[in-house]
């Protein structure tokens, strides 16, 4: 059976040893979160995701989601139960605006619990996930009204949310979607389509469930220029704005799905049901994105916490089976075999994992942060410089971290050899839950085409300079510093590739534009390479920093940090070579075959 533990001493390590988040006091919500109110707060969302989320994870990919003769969705057992818990701890509305029931807490304090929430119980984690990217969507875009009748309840997790966006014929290019709008006359629309792949379309785990929709509303343009939100609750507020009669949407199937069995997938079928106006007339995506570029980062975050938990258990056996001998002699003379830790590759295998970990970790958290400052400053540069951050970053932290953490769950399968492929130890459910992460909000590819084809050129080339600029800063500054050199050699290198990099599709992608499309999966991992890098460079200074002050009983987690680090300059950094090869090589051999060669 799978084990889990919540990395709270390492987060903590994280926000307060790397990213300073004590200086953040300036900010709204941020005085109202003292390190020892957040310690307290990840001690005890680790509690929920350890004893209650955590043992319900092989039950929810075992039984599943149950469609019932009425259309209505029965989740696995213990789900309904968790959820209320989880909901009476006032957890869903830990960084939600005050003004609507939130606490108003950091959102990186948030994304730190998601974080939690995730590995202990992917599929049952989407619920109250999804349900906070769509009160993200209406609290920027929605009129007062519809926020004061459902911004409440959702914060309050009595009502869930989803977002609705593709159809059967229309994925990625939502241009295509189908689904109409008609105007009533009384300020509401009559909603009919199909739409697919909807994650908590229907389930039995809160009262209502708030579905944002898009829509075409009838004679607005064609293409992604004619595209309406609306919102569509399953039961349509009464006059005291509880869950009054039911709208006519409904779920026509689950989808039958190779993981995240615990959250019902649904086909969603809209006759003619009520919704309403969220923002303006035919601008429905830059609204349905607030939603979208939050639920890419929760993501991210989801293939962190798989390859996570992947790795606990991954060490927890390799500390375990017996097998073979250490090549340097016997290390554990009084028993048949050596414990399979002592084998390089086995090592080699856990610090990789070990390495983007606790790189991603700190790459999350960064973003996050980021969020803050954006949402919660009032300097009109620090918002600036924090909002372009978040949209550099919102496809590398989604496309490398979900790929690294499918290939790490696989690598912890593969640790366990033929146990691996044995249902009852639990690899099998990390991988299969992993994969999806790969796909939905966006495919991986469209990511990277996102970064090189849409933020890198963004405003001049501002947000990338900047971060140019910052890592080349932190080189610049501690280049003296014996302790760090190898990091920041190191780091110095991958950051030359990658503006070389930058430079080449500057130089090559605008004449031949296939050159970016070649490029842009190497140029994100890239990017991811050199973005964990910094953070790794910023942990061993932090780190460093600790012991030479007495590390205060740390100093055996602290020089584990430095040597995770070094493994991660002398054995993963130099990856930015080979991508800037494979950049640099261009689109010619790539598309030199006709179709019908393939």
């Amino acid at each position: 059976m799978p084990v889990y533990k919540a990395p709270v001493e390492d987060t903590l390590f994280v926000l307060y040893d790397v990213l300073n988040m004590e200086n953040y006091g300036n900010l709204p919500g941020f005085s109202d979160a003292p390190r020892d109110l957040v310690e307290a707060v990840l001690n005890e969302g680790a509690k929920l995701c350890e004893e209650v989320l955590q043992p319900l994870n092989v039950v929810g990919d075992t039984i599943g989601c149950h469609r019932n003769d009425d259309g209505s969705v029965t989740t696995p057992p213990g789900f309904k139960a968790a959820y209320e818990q989880y909901r009476e701890g006032g957890w869903l509305a830990l960084s939600a605006d005050p003004d609507y029931g939130g606490q108003g807490l950091p959102v990186v304090l948030n994304a730190a619990i998601g974080e939690f929430l995730s590995s202990s119980n992917l599929a049952w984690a989407m619920y109250p996930g999804l349900t906070q990217g769509a009160m993200a969507a209406l609290h920027v875009h929605a009129n007062d009204e519809i926020k004061r009748t459902y911004l409440p309840k959702m914060a309050s997790g009595v009502w869930t949310g989803t977002m609705n966006l593709t159809e059967p014929h229309c994925g990625t290019d939502l241009g295509l979607l189908r689904t109409k709008a008609v105007p009533q006359g009384d300020g509401s629309y009559k909603i009919s389509g199909q739409k697919i792949f909807i994650s908590a379309g229907e389930h039995d785990m809160s009262e209502n469930i708030v579905h944002l929709v898009l829509a075409r509303i009838e004679g607005a343009p064609a293409g992604t220029k004619g595209i309406s939100l609306f919102v569509v609750p399953k039961f349509l507020p009464d006059a005291d704005g509880n869950a009054g009669s039911r709208n006519p949407v409904s779920c026509g199937k689950i989808e039958e799905k190779m993981g995240i069995h615990g959250n019902s997938t649904c086909v969603m079928n809209y006759d003619e049901a009520t919704g309403w106006l969220v923002g303006q007339e035919n601008k429905g995506l830059p609204a349905m994105f607030v939603m979208m570029n939050e639920a890419r980062l929760s993501v991210g975050l989801q293939g962190l916490s798989q390859s996570e938990v992947a790795y606990q258990n991954a060490v927890t056996y390799a500390k375990d089976r017996l097998q073979g001998r250490s090549l340097s002699g016997p290390k554990a003379p009084d028993k048949p075999a050596d414990p399979i830790i002592v084998h390089p590759d086995v090592r080699r295998t856990l610090m990789t994992m070990r390495a983007v970990n606790e790189a991603g970790r700190a790459l999350v958290l960064w973003t996050a942060l980021q969020a803050d400052v954006h949402h919660r400053s009032e300097d009109a540069a620090e918002k600036q410089k924090a909002d372009d951050h978040m949209g550099l970053m919102t496809p590398v932290v989604k496309g490398v971290l979900t790929d690294l953490g499918f290939d790490n769950a696989v690598k912890a399968q593969q640790l366990y050899g033929g146990h691996g492929y044995i249902n009852e130890w639990g690899m099998g459910q990390f991988v299969r839950d992993a994969r999806i992460t790969m796909i939905y909000e966006g495919a991986n590819g469209i990511q990277a085409l996102d970064l090189v084809g849409r933020k890198l050129g963004a405003n001049g080339g501002r947000a990338v300079m900047s971060f140019f600029g910052e890592v080349g800063a932190f080189c610049s500054q501690n280049k003296d510093d014996a302790a760090l050199a190898p990091f920041i050699g190191s780091l110095s290198k991958g950051l030359k590739d990658l503006q070389a990099a930058t430079m080449w599709f500057m130089q090559n992608a605008m004449a031949k534009p296939d050159n970016a499309g070649a490029g842009s999966t190497p140029y994100m991992h890239l990017f991811g390479l050199v973005a964990m890098g910094y953070m790794w460079a910023k942990m061993a200074k932090a780190a460093n920093l600790k012991l030479a002050n007495g590390a205060n009983g740390t100093e055996e987690r602290m020089n584990a940090k430095l040597g995770v680090a070094r493994f991660f300059f002398e054995q993963m950094m130099p990856e930015t070579a080979a991508h800037l090869a494979r950049i640099t090589a261009g689109a010619d051999s790539m598309m030199a075959l006709p179709a019908d060669a393939f």
